[in-house]
């Protein structure tokens, strides 16, 4: 072989090495972060931490979650994206931050197809429409009936401008022909909250994030976005049947990895995610959040986000839904 071809196979060997050595290594020290760019309590947070509690013993290292909120969640993803692509920094996101937000900015310091390797679509977050304990309406129809009988009057809350919901209340009244006022808060469980103490008068929220607040009596579960009543919630009726037909809506609970990130470490990821999705007692807890479980391979997570990323672009630009 020549010199010059023999140095070149091993130079390419060199640099090979490092990269293999660390795939196959992977995980050899503690711990992986977990950045949900999203606040403590909201259902990808709460999704977020039954989960990985159970790839813990999967992986064999332990998960640490860092709360990231704030800007939409472009910060805490952004720093997702900027880690070293060595499987010891993940995201946690959900379809908001992916398929959503990426509409709503003029420029975006990431891009959610080139800046990360999809893991896995974990869970499904169900949503539902909640009102005050004490508010007079029981289904999503008397909802509509009153912002009918006043036009702009009946306000609701959400997690920010263009949040997921924001997105599904916009969406619900333009389908039910009603005009009603936007109360934008810090965050989805802020919003929540605002609902159980009358500072608005209902909010789409996940399940998993309201689930503490219909237990405790603070709001009221109305209507539920599925396509079926939630067995947590048999006598609560879905939107579709109760007031506008055909209104469906959730989001999604993903995990992500930097672009780069080694091809083994994202399948040794995947399957720790599959084998924890099969364990009786994650998926135990999940439904009890409201959270219907997935799993996906990296390349159909890739193909539905590609997919959402066009259907929610052309609905955000239909409804003219802004973040300013």
């Amino acid at each position: 072989m020549p010199t010059t071809r023999r140095q070149a196979l091993l130079l390419s060997l060199a640099l090979a090495t490092p990269l293999a050595a660390l795939a196959q290594a992977w995980p050899s020290k503690q711990p992986i972060r977990l950045i949900v760019p999203l606040a403590a309590g909201s259902a990808v947070d709460n999704a977020a931490r039954i989960v990985a509690q159970r790839m813990q013993q999967e992986l064999g290292q332990s998960i640490v979650i860092e709360n990231q909120p704030g800007a939409a969640g472009l910060i805490g993803a952004g720093n997702v994206a900027k880690a070293a692509p060595d499987g010891y920094t993940l995201g946690g996101f959900n379809d908001s931050i992916m398929t959503m937000v990426p509409h709503l900015q003029a420029r975006m310091p990431w891009d959610i197809l080139k800046d990360f390797e999809p893991v896995s679509l974990v869970a499904t977050v169900e949503w539902g429409l909640v009102v005050p304990a004490d508010a007079p309406q029981k289904t999503a129809a008397d909802l509509i009936a009153t912002a009918k009988q006043q036009p702009g009057k009946v306000n609701y809350g959400s997690g920010g401008n263009g949040s997921p919901q924001h997105i599904a209340m916009a969406l619900f009244a333009s389908q039910a022909g009603v005009q009603m006022q936007h109360v934008p808060y810090k965050g989805a469980t802020q919003a929540a909250v605002g609902v159980g103490a009358k500072e608005v008068q209902a909010a789409f929220q996940g399940i998993a994030t309201v689930t503490s607040l219909i237990k405790a009596n603070k709001v009221r579960l109305i209507g539920v976005t599925t396509p079926r009543r939630m067995p947590q919630f048999p006598d609560v009726p879905t939107v579709s049947e109760s007031g506008l037909p055909g209104f469906e809506f959730n989001s999604w609970f993903t995990l992500m990895a930097p672009a780069g990130t080694p091809k083994t470490i994202v399948s040794q990821l995947n399957a720790a995610v599959q084998k924890s999705l099969a364990d009786p007692d994650v998926r135990a807890k999940l439904d009890a959040q409201g959270l219907t479980p997935r799993g996906t391979t990296p390349e159909e997570l890739g193909t539905a986000t590609r997919a959402q990323l066009a259907k929610y672009g052309e609905l955000i630009k239909k409804n003219g839904i802004t973040a300013e």
